[in-house]
């Protein structure tokens, strides 16, 4: 393994706009991090006055007509979970190790191969109360808290006006005053970016100190990018490392196999990905290093020894198996397990309805869609109420949403002011647009339902958190939308914090429905099936472009599926049958691949 965990090896990776939004304080002091959305502080302004009041504290409300408002929120909420946390914390430790304390929990919790979690066995087992009372102190001394992490898409940036309707500076962008909200706040923890460069974002960085080594070389504040492939990853990271900002961690996340936005990639697959990580970490930290080095004199400041990179991996893990091999083979420093949380109803926060949900869904009630307004695949859940509210406006002949929010605004086909793909203004102009077509085109339909797809994300992915903290008010939207991995189909049933860890960890396991391939095997097939829906979608207009992407894209994909016939044999965790199986999977995903290739020619 990489850098060694004194705690957890997984973390809890961002749950679309609300469902992780206040994780932090249910598992941060049990040493567990995890990652809140710091976009709708509309919402965020709602629960820091819900956890406000919980904590006995006086709740003073930031209205949106007050300057700078966004940040302001933000940074409020993120002190706000500070203390909760660092009072939780405290607590904690100071409790007995009695059966049913929270601090017996803590350390049972750990993973076997935490350095504390053998200490805390070795106490359990000790005959000598002076080494017991000795062991005790070490581990109220050495305990740590789970990182309360924020992210920020960085292109969801809109531009903003004051009050008066007067353009504000770039630093009011929504992603900018996200940044600031989280840089001015008391948190010592990391800002995860994802979605993708923003140069203006990027820049913006540089004017906070906390993202620059203080007088003791270390880091108040760090950045990690969510990365698909180490191309990507290495071009961003120099990018910030001339500006003297340096990447503290790379989390790759599968390209499919993943909750939330999809990026395809060209057909990259994850173990390949993880294997030029791997190999080529050493070579990117020196030329990181170098560049950091260089940047930072020129802003006279020195660091004696490189910063710590880190690697994790995230998308599609699902057994403890899997979870230890990545960790191991691939020498990561941990994993991040994020939909299967969705079934942890003292961690996220899904309503009732929803949830029920999920653990009745069938596997093909998860597929990527196009509802994203920012164009992007979605992973989108057939039963979600929002999915069905869609329809039913469709078959009243009132496609669309309303636009209250508008941090997806950016279309401007029809209007000098941005608006949303998924607004009711927008699709009543694309689809009197299509109308007036003559002839009409041929795939009329399939145009019409590009343009309805669209699902509202602002509202949809929030109501579920007002929904569950009963603070929506009466005449908003009610309807859900949520957005888990395709790997969610393999758990069935609602469980508490400790089972999942426990399930992580592999002391139990909770996957219920039928014999579930390897993780890799799925993001495989996952790829495919994209290959051929988007072949199929172009089959009758294939410029050249598209017919070099579709032919790097397959060769990347017979790549990966040599890459994965070395590795099958390196699976040593696994029982030799299950290596047979998966390498009958692969022969078939080959020979199905291999017959599809004429038709790109």
């Amino acid at each position: 393994m990489g850098q060694e965990n004194i705690t957890h090896t997984f973390h809890i990776p961002v749950l679309g706009l609300g469902y992780s939004v206040d994780t932090p304080i249910k598992v941060s002091h049990f040493g567990i991090s995890s990652v809140a959305s710091i976009v709708d502080d509309e919402m965020i302004e709602r629960m820091r006055k819900l956890h406000t009041l919980e904590n006995g504290e006086v709740y003073v409300p930031i209205y949106s007509n007050e300057p700078d408002f966004r940040s302001r929120r933000i940074t409020e909420y993120l002190n706000l979970m500070d203390r909760i946390v660092n009072k939780n914390f405290e607590m904690l430790r100071q409790e007995a190790f009695t059966d049913g304390s929270g601090i017996k929990r803590y350390f049972e919790l750990l993973p076997e191969r935490s350095p504390l979690k053998r200490r805390y066995l070795k106490m359990l087992s000790s005959n000598d109360e002076e080494e017991k009372c000795w062991i005790e102190r070490y581990l109220r001394d050495n305990m740590q808290k789970g990182a309360i992490d924020v992210n920020i898409m960085s292109k969801v940036d809109k531009l903003n006006r004051d009050v008066h309707g007067e353009m504000l500076p770039d630093e009011y962008s929504d992603a900018s005053a996200a940044l600031r909200g989280f840089a001015e706040s008391s948190l010592t923890s990391s800002l995860v970016l994802s979605a993708g460069m923003n140069p203006r974002l990027y820049n913006y960085l540089e004017n906070f100190k906390d993202f620059y080594p203080d007088e003791n070389g270390a880091l108040p504040k760090k950045i990690i990018l969510k990365v698909s492939d180490f191309r990507s990853a290495f071009i961003q990271a120099k990018f910030l490392a001339k500006k003297g900002i340096w990447v503290s961690e790379f989390r790759i996340e599968s390209g499919l196999n993943c909750g939330g936005h999809a990026f395809a990639t060209e057909g990259y697959l994850l173990g390949p990905i993880l294997e030029e990580f791997k190999i080529r970490k050493q070579e990117m930290q020196e030329e990181l290093f170098a560049l950091y080095q260089s940047a930072l004199l020129a802003r006279n400041l020195t660091v004696n020894s490189r910063p710590v990179l880190k690697i994790t991996v995230q998308g599609g893990i699902g057994t403890a198996e899997e979870d230890r091999f990545l960790l191991d083979h691939y020498e990561v420093d941990a994993t991040g397990w994020g939909s299967p949380f969705l079934l942890v109803p003292e961690v996220t926060n899904v309503d009732d309805d929803t949830l029920k949900n999920l653990t009745e869904a069938e596997h093909d009630d998860y597929y990527v869609s196009n509802s994203s307004p920012l164009g992007v695949l979605f992973n989108n859940f057939k039963r979600s109420s929002a999915e069905k509210q869609r329809l039913d406006r469709i078959a009243a002949g009132r496609p669309g949403s309303p636009c209250k929010k508008k941090y997806l605004v950016s279309n401007t086909e029809f209007t000098t002011e941005p608006i949303c793909t998924a607004s009711r203004q927008y699709q009543h102009l694309k689809i009197k647009q299509l109308q007036e077509i003559q002839p009409r085109p041929d795939d009329f339909e399939a145009q019409l339902n590009l343009i309805t797809e669209k699902l509202c994300l602002c509202d949809g992915l929030s109501a579920s958190t007002l929904l569950k903290n009963n603070l929506l008010r009466s005449r908003e939207n009610k309807a859900v939308s949520i957005c888990p991995g395709p790997n969610l189909a393999w758990f069935s049933r609602v469980c508490s914090l400790d089972e999942m860890v426990q399930h992580i960890y592999g002391k139990v396991n909770l996957l219920a429905k039928g014999n579930r391939p390897n993780m890799f095997i799925n993001e495989l097939n996952l790829y495919v099936e994209h290959y051929k829906k988007d072949m199929d979608l172009n089959a009758q207009k294939l410029n050249e472009k598209k017919k070099k992407y579709l032919q790097k894209f397959s060769d990347q994909l017979f790549i990966g599926i040599d890459y994965y016939k070395e590795l099958i044999p390196k699976l040593l965790n696994q029982t030799e049958a299950y290596r047979e199986e998966m390498i009958g999977q692969l022969k078939k995903i080959e020979m199905d691949l291999r017959g599809y290739q004429p038709e790109i020619i």
